[in-house]
């Protein structure tokens, strides 16, 4: 379970941002993955968000033809798996392809403290579910020197998806020393055999705090 937000007295402060994960129209109802109910954390992001003074957006950018869809690989079906190089990569539907309104975010996203946008899985050849990293683990996007050079020390995570892009962000930023909350109102989760479960498992294990709301 969720810590309760009632239990939660720690406030955003100066070295705190919201890093809001992946909220694309791809990953909303009616796109190419749609995460279930997932425009439904856009109201609740741009009211947390109103709290903070930096923001950070992370935006799944693949080419066409990316490695990670099940297209790219004769015979394969959507979230089935594949060994890649880098390890066990599911398959996914065709999404947030460069340029396509599937890639854009949601509309009702109102975030004008926004100070950075992430863009990953741009290289053909590995995904990337991590905002901190490609997922081979190594290959960086850069955001840990932006948090540190801007003297942030503190990460809250919302967004899409709970099990995947929010669980691996929110890790990586654990693995790399910074403070991490997850506000699991504000995120939702596509859950493929448990995954939900297992990612808010791994998340705790990691270090990381999970709150209902702030």
């Amino acid at each position: 379970m969720a810590q309760s937000s009632k239990g939660f007295a720690m406030k955003p402060g100066e070295t705190d941002v919201l890093l809001v994960i992946d909220v694309q129209n791809d990953f909303c109802p009616g796109g190419a993955l749609a995460v279930p109910d997932g425009d439904s954390v856009v109201p609740d992001i741009n009211r947390i968000a109103m709290s903070f003074d930096r923001c950070v957006l992370t935006q799944d950018w693949h080419p066409a033809g990316h490695s990670s869809f099940a297209s790219s690989h004769p015979g394969r079906q959507p979230y089935s798996t594949v060994a890649m190089p880098y390890g066990e990569q599911t398959l996914w539907p065709d999404h947030c392809v460069q340029g396509t309104k599937g890639a854009e975010f949601h509309p009702g996203l109102a975030l004008p403290r926004a100070g950075l946008v992430i863009r990953k899985g741009f290289r053909p050849a590995i995904d990337s579910y991590s905002a901190f990293f490609e997922n081979d683990g190594r290959t960086p996007t850069g955001l840990a020197g932006y948090l540190r050079e801007c003297g942030l020390s503190r990460i809250f995570c919302v967004g899409l998806a709970t099990d995947f892009c929010v669980r691996y962000s929110a890790e990586d930023a654990r693995r790399l020393g910074f403070e991490t909350v997850v506000v699991l109102g504000a995120c939702r989760g596509i859950d493929l055999d448990g995954s939900i479960a297992a990612g808010i498992g791994a998340m705790k294990a990691a270090g990381a705090v999970l709150v209902d709301w702030i």
